[in-house]
């Protein structure tokens, strides 16, 4: 059997092979998710507003199908660098199966709890209109009921990207993104023939774009050849595999789910002062996502390295991936830092800003962005513990940064006003920078110090 290049490609040029079209990808994604805002924000800043508080919730869903898909990509890299084809099988075979699984509960909670969750996110502040209301509502039952094609095709993706081939699963993302943008303008506003849904119509054309890509997946995995077989025929369910994906994707999904729990309450915070630093941080968080999302990109690229060489023990390519990860990574954070605190005006007026919005939003922006660079380096340290399988080290950081200290810190800081808000941010990163480098070492003497050469 060939080697395989993960293992034997040098590895600056590995990285850029496997990172950039996922980089690419997640720019689209971005641009997809600006594209979406700024089409609802034609409707007003109610209609941005009400998206923005269904935000969490459409994060806990890409919480679970990536964190899922995580583990599933861990595990399959880590067995393909011991030679372990069946199980890699296995494992994928088994993502697929508990991404079903994991929709068949998402659908059920749209169904049940989406109007409780918005009429409780509305409560507190009787500037929140009824169309905040009804229009949240509308949006979130309809990206989570119809879900399934976000949580398949991830799964997807994920397995694909452990075998080192970074090219379909940015296929994939970049059609369900163009399918997103060609539709909102036509279902949000009516063409064609088609109704005009408003609100409802952005997240019509979300669940439609996730669902075609998911239809070309299955296509292409039944067409093409991979590292891993997707047979679901006489598949039987194992505990050990399931455990195995669970021990980095629990940990991986906790993580991002923190996030959507962050923003649930921060939005509790922001709307007793105002509704307008709602729709600011919504906004805030479509905008970040250009420079956090070709970071994300990165690591797609640099966890299956990663994963791969500590499965065959192979202590300097690991160590040359980690260090040149970060040098990636807190470059492009440091561009998106220049670029917040030089045009932020710019950057709001891109979503229709009013006047308050402004006000609220350009120091906003501006003290967010003080974070970016010291995130670059935890984020890379993250993917580190995951490929290694020591998931619940990026767990403990993400908790600490986002629950223990920013929540209490803007919750404090809103007692001096909105502005002062936004500095529980860089806050938060500075501590969990320092806790994570002392992780880093500590895993490292551990686990790296004595592994192979």
């Amino acid at each position: 059997m060939a080697e395989n290049k993960m293992g034997t490609m040098p590895v600056t040029k590995l990285i850029l092979s496997m990172s950039l079209p996922a980089i690419f990808s997640m720019l689209i994604q971005s641009l997809y998710n600006i594209v979406d805002s700024i089409f609802v924000s034609a409707l007003g800043e109610d209609a941005l507003t009400a998206v923005s508080l269904a935000y969490p919730m459409q994060m806990l869903i890409v919480a679970f199908a990536v964190g899922t898909g995580v583990g599933v990509n861990s595990l399959i890299a880590r067995r393909l660098g011991e030679k372990r084809q069946e199980e890699a099988n296995h494992a994928a075979v088994h993502g697929i199966v508990l991404s079903i699984i994991t929709w068949v509960i998402f659908a059920l909670i749209g169904i049940f709890f989406t109007k409780p969750f918005i009429l409780g996110m509305a409560s507190g502040n009787n500037d929140v209109s009824q169309n905040i209301i009804n229009w949240g509502i509308d949006y979130m039952s309809v990206v989570m009921i119809f879900s399934f094609g976000a949580f398949i095709c991830v799964s997807f993706e994920k397995s694909i990207q452990a075998t080192g081939n970074m090219f379909y699963p940015m296929i994939f993302q970049l059609l369900g993104a163009i399918i997103n943008i060609i539709l909102d303008p036509i279902f949000i506003f009516g063409y064609f023939g088609v109704p005009a849904f408003g609100v409802k119509g952005a997240a019509i054309a979300t669940v439609l774009g996730q669902i075609l890509s998911m239809v070309y997946a299955v296509y292409v995995v039944c067409k093409k050849d991979f590292a891993v077989k997707f047979n679901l025929k006489g598949f039987k369910f194992r505990l050990k595999t399931v455990k195995d994906i669970y021990a980095v994707g629990i940990p991986s999904i906790v993580m991002q789910s923190i996030a959507s729990v962050l923003i649930t309450f921060l939005n509790k915070i922001l709307i007793l002062l105002t509704p307008t630093a709602v729709t600011v941080l919504g906004v805030y968080f479509k905008l970040q996502s250009f420079v956090f999302m070709p970071v994300f990109g990165l690591t797609q690229g640099v966890m299956p390295i990663m994963g791969y060489n500590f499965g065959a023990k192979n202590k300097a390519r690991l160590k040359e991936t980690v260090k040149k990860g970060v040098i990636f990574a807190f470059s492009i954070m440091a561009a998106g830092t220049l670029l917040f605190m030089i045009i932020p005006k710019q950057l709001l007026m891109i979503f229709n800003a009013s006047k308050d919005m402004l006000k609220i939003g350009i120091p906003a922006l501006r003290t967010i962005s003080i974070n970016f660079m010291p995130a670059a380096i935890g984020i890379m340290f993250g993917t580190f513990f995951q490929a290694i399988g020591k998931g619940v080290y990026s767990l403990i950081i993400s908790f600490l940064r986002q629950i223990i200290i920013l929540l209490p810190a803007a919750k404090i800081l809103s007692y001096l006003g909105v502005t002062y808000v936004w500095y529980a941010f860089p806050i938060a990163e500075s501590v969990a920078l320092v806790v994570s480098i002392f992780m880093y070492i500590s895993v490292y003497n551990k686990k790296i110090r004595t592994l192979g050469n």
